[in-house]
């Protein structure tokens, strides 16, 4: 009974490796197609070899001189939502854990509700809002617009980490002569540092990756970020498709670095709340 367990251990961990793969052969070949398309800017949609024969560049050249201030306008308004972001949703998520607020449990829920609003309600509200306030076509607007999409994620998250903070180190800091302000910014930041970088992470790649708020709130091409650029790229005749992939290719890179560079403080900072 022992070696039949012993042996049957061994395959088991196989198993579950190699269905592991599997899926993340699958989960990635769209990746891989997009790259391969890119790499083959002379050959048609369907005419697209399953493996390229040369490294063509020509279309990664054409999508930078088309697209690149684009990725750039994303960048500035991606940057600039996590800036608002992290301003709005540490303070909240601070007041929410660590004072006795009538409520709280209440504010969080409705926090959480606020996410499953369809974007598209949310951006025809806006936009009415926008054209009184003068922000339509505008970066901050942008910016504005996009912080939104994170702030309630922020909150949450970086609230069931604030809340694990021991309060004898709070009240420490307040001992010494430490205020409310100097207490968060010098005690509670620095030790949600990893909830801080998630909450940042996420704030970008909500605010990278939007296209409604960027479609509604922008009438002219003053500020066009790259999800805008490749939807008006793709036409019911497009021929450019390397081009297209090209553009695509360029727009994952920056999420795909920072996913890599920051998994680690992503993993901790997701179950870094979840202990006490």
């Amino acid at each position: 009974m022992a070696t039949a367990s012993a042996t049957n251990g061994p395959k088991r961990r196989w198993g579950a490796t190699v269905a592991g793969v599997v899926i993340l052969l699958v989960m990635l070949f769209p990746l891989y197609w997009m790259i391969n398309t890119a790499l083959q800017p002379e050959s048609g949609l369907l005419d697209v070899s399953p493996v390229p024969h040369s490294l063509d560049l020509s279309g990664f050249s054409s999508a930078i001189s088309e697209q690149g201030a684009h990725l750039l306008t994303s960048l500035a308004v991606a940057l600039g939502a996590v800036v608002i972001c992290l301003a709005v949703a540490a303070p909240a998520a601070y007041g929410l854990a660590q004072f006795r607020l009538p409520g709280t449990k209440s504010i969080v829920f409705g926090t959480l509700i606020t996410q499953m609003v369809p974007g598209i309600v949310i951006a025809n509200a806006l936009y009415s809002a926008y054209v009184d306030l003068g922000l339509v076509n505008s970066y901050f607007g942008l910016m504005l617009a996009d912080a939104s999409l994170g702030i309630p994620f922020a909150i949450v998250l970086m609230r069931s980490f604030m809340v694990a903070i021991p309060k004898e180190v709070i009240e420490a800091a307040e001992v010494d002569g430490a205020g409310k302000l100097r207490t968060f910014v010098q005690v509670v930041l620095p030790m949600s540092r990893n909830s801080l970088i998630t909450a940042g992470l996420f704030s970008f790649l909500y605010a990278w990756s939007d296209f409604m708020f960027a479609l509604t709130l922008n009438t002219t091409d003053d500020v066009k970020p790259v999800t805008l650029g490749i939807y008006q790229y793709i036409g019911a005749h497009v021929g450019d498709w390397g081009s297209v992939m090209a553009a695509s290719v360029l727009s994952a890179i920056p999420a795909a670095v920072l996913l890599v560079l920051a998994q680690k403080y992503i993993a901790a900072g997701i179950t870094g709340g979840s202990v006490k």
